[in-house]
């Protein structure tokens, strides 16, 4: 592939939120996943694991459950004061349901010896406390499956099937976890409805490489 073509695929990829009435051959999301296998990961553990989803029943049952939580949320007196925000939610919270296919990506915790060592330290040495908590902001398992995530879009994207990368629906994390069987050594990680696109959404614009990049010499 020509540095060209990579960047026609990166610019060109959406997040599709429409899907036409089709089926996605399971075969088209495995190969997706098996590239995805190959994002870099902490220490190479590989531990993600991804749950594709091919039956409308179960995707409609994690939808509902999103559409819960939003609802609950949106009820909290706390929520008054974002009202527009909140209809907004509450209108958009479930629209996956029509996918007709998704992808879960859970991930359990990479330990490293560094973590072992502030781990066992950090209650007596403050230093260590801090440096522990650095670390957590750059938590490995969610860069891991994060970077996993990428390579997955831009896969299905090059297979003509469009998708969207949410974390929303970790609202309702335990039960949808229940539904999918996760391992409780496992966390879900994100959600990505498949499918093949019913929309073509607008570019919207990335701020100049030269307001995000800072050359240090």
């Amino acid at each position: 592939m020509e540095l060209n073509d990579l960047e026609t695929l990166v610019r060109s990829r959406r997040s599709i939120r429409r899907w036409q009435d089709k089926p996605v051959p399971v075969e088209l999301l495995t190969r997706a996943i098996d590239l995805a296998t190959w994002a870099p990961n902490g220490g190479n553990k590989q531990n993600w694991i991804f749950y594709v989803i091919v039956n409308g029943n179960t995707i409609r049952s994690i939808a509902e459950e999103v559409q819960n939580s939003t609802n609950l949320m949106a009820s909290w007196p706390e929520a008054a004061q974002f009202v527009k925000d909140v209809a907004r939610w509450r209108e958009r919270a479930g629209f996956f349901r029509s996918a007709p296919a998704a992808i879960a990506v859970a991930a359990s915790q990479y330990v490293s010896e560094a973590d072992r060592i502030l781990s066992a330290r950090e209650k007596t040495d403050l230093q260590a406390s801090q440096m522990r908590l650095w670390r957590n902001t750059a938590n490995t398992k969610i860069q891991s499956a994060a970077s996993a995530i990428a390579y997955l879009l831009l896969a299905l994207h090059q297979m003509g099937l469009g998708a969207v990368w949410m974390t929303g629906p970790m609202q309702a994390k335990g039960k949808l976890e229940k539904i999918l069987g996760v391992p409780s050594e496992m966390d879900l990680i994100a959600f990505v409805p498949v499918g093949y696109p019913d929309e073509n959404p607008v570019v919207r614009p990335r701020r100049p490489v030269n307001e995000v990049c800072q050359i240090i010499t």
